[in-house]
């Protein structure tokens, strides 16, 4: 099928198209011509006013549901959302139920995923059950399309543990991630520990909890070798120490999520339950420093982190409501009300490389993995934006920059629904 895009900046610093306004002929999934005025019969055309288009982007960390828990997120749905948000490939985490620690439970979720445009890459759990007792069969994974290995939003409480892990990846190139909470300075913690936490009367997760762990795993990956992730730090001393850390020439990278980019603790003073997440909202000066990672390369990728959760997990009091907010659909309006176009094109595609994916530039006879976005309209975003089964976001009634119409891959095209 040819697909001809007319008329559209093209943002991708790599190629000479970049900032250029041009049209693009995609045939069966190859980038076959890009120039000035294509007049070549098409089953598609597209159109839309200030149409960008970029390379395609990625995010390291995504929850779903199924198998498990399907009435937060089914992987179809799910996918579909990841497109229209303008995400080709997404890692998608291990916590669901059972949890993906199998072999047969990472070709499981491939072959549901097969055929989509969004192209979906599993992590697979460090441990059996994410329980954090044994490792799990992590080299059986690998084979059957693990991508990377970790337990979601669980520490590895053992070092030990974590140092075998560090060992054993080497022998086939595996990444392993390491979720940065020391869970007993945490404790019940829900919130920052600060002065808001006191004054709402919420138990508080100090910094320290999170810089300890890093320290440590840090200290073990310095001692192992091997290839570490240290997925959604929050602390300003955590871009210090990863800062570190790299000067060292430590094979270590790092993520932020997107609202802890932007929100502060202060968003809790209504107690609403769909900005308890994890790691908590911080502080300005946490910001501050995050922000200083991302713009240095200290933090190597921005995540969504998308985490839906049903309403009867969300809507019951503070204490008892699930860590958690969807994010896809408003990635690329939220990062564009911090950055540049150019710059949030290129946040979204950093990352590719540590998970060992190719970032194709726009040109001729690649395959095309292809975002398509207008960075202009500025809007308050809401429920009718959302796309995904559950509605748990934090950005519901917060100002963003830019929307994202969907994408095209070698296996196709979704979200594009302005065909003229």
């Amino acid at each position: 099928m040819k697909i001809l895009v007319k008329s559209v900046k093209i943002i991708d610093k790599h190629t000479a198209y970049h900032n250029k306004k041009l049209d693009i002929l995609i045939e069966n999934g190859i980038i076959k011509k890009i120039g000035k005025d294509l007049t070549i019969k098409a089953a598609k055309i597209l159109s839309h006013k200030n149409l960008h288009i970029s390379r395609g982007w990625f995010d390291s960390s995504v929850s779903f549901g199924e198998p498990g828990f399907e009435e937060r997120e089914t992987i179809e749905n799910g996918l579909d959302t990841a497109a229209k948000s303008g995400f080709t490939n997404i890692v998608l985490n291990p916590n669901t139920y059972p949890v993906i620690d199998n072999n047969s439970a990472i070709t499981s979720i491939i072959s549901k995923a097969m055929n989509h445009p969004v192209t979906l890459f599993p992590t697979g759990a460090l441990t059996i059950k994410s329980e954090g007792v044994d490792l799990a069969e992590l080299f059986d994974m690998k084979q059957g399309g693990a991508i990377a290995f970790g337990d979601y939003k669980r520490a590895v409480k053992n070092p030990n543990l974590l140092k075998i892990a560090l060992q054993y990846a080497q022998n086939f190139d595996a990444l392993v991630q390491s979720f940065p909470q020391e869970d007993r300075i945490a404790g019940k913690g829900m919130v920052n520990e600060e002065k808001n936490s006191t004054s709402l009367g919420l138990k508080g997760i100090p910094n320290l909890a999170e810089e300890l762990q890093i320290t440590r795993d840090l200290y073990l990956l310095e001692y192992t070798g091997g290839k570490l992730h240290i997925p959604t730090v929050s602390t300003k001393k955590s871009v210090a120490l990863i800062r570190q850390a790299k000067k060292k020439g430590l094979d270590v990278s790092c993520s932020v999520a997107i609202h802890n980019l932007i929100f502060t603790d202060e968003l809790l003073n209504d107690f609403d339950t769909n900005a308890k997440v994890l790691p908590p909202l911080r502080t300005k000066e946490d910001i501050k420093a995050l922000l200083k990672g991302v713009k240095d390369g200290t933090i190597d990728m921005i995540t969504s982190d998308h985490s839906p959760i049903d309403i009867e997990h969300k809507k019951v009091e503070f204490d008892n409501a699930l860590y958690g907010s969807i994010g896809l659909e408003s990635a690329f309006g939220a990062l564009h009300t911090l950055f540049s176009t150019e710059d949030v094109v290129e946040i979204l595609c950093r990352g590719k490389q540590r998970f060992g994916l190719e970032d194709r530039e726009i040109k001729e006879g690649n395959p095309a993995d292809l975002s398509l976005f207008i960075p202009d309209e500025n809007y308050v975003f809401s429920k009718a934006n959302i796309f995904s089964t559950s509605k748990n976001s934090i950005f519901v009634g917060h100002q963003l920059k830019g929307k994202a119409l969907g994408i095209i891959t070698k296996a196709g095209d979704f979200g594009l629904n302005f065909l003229t």
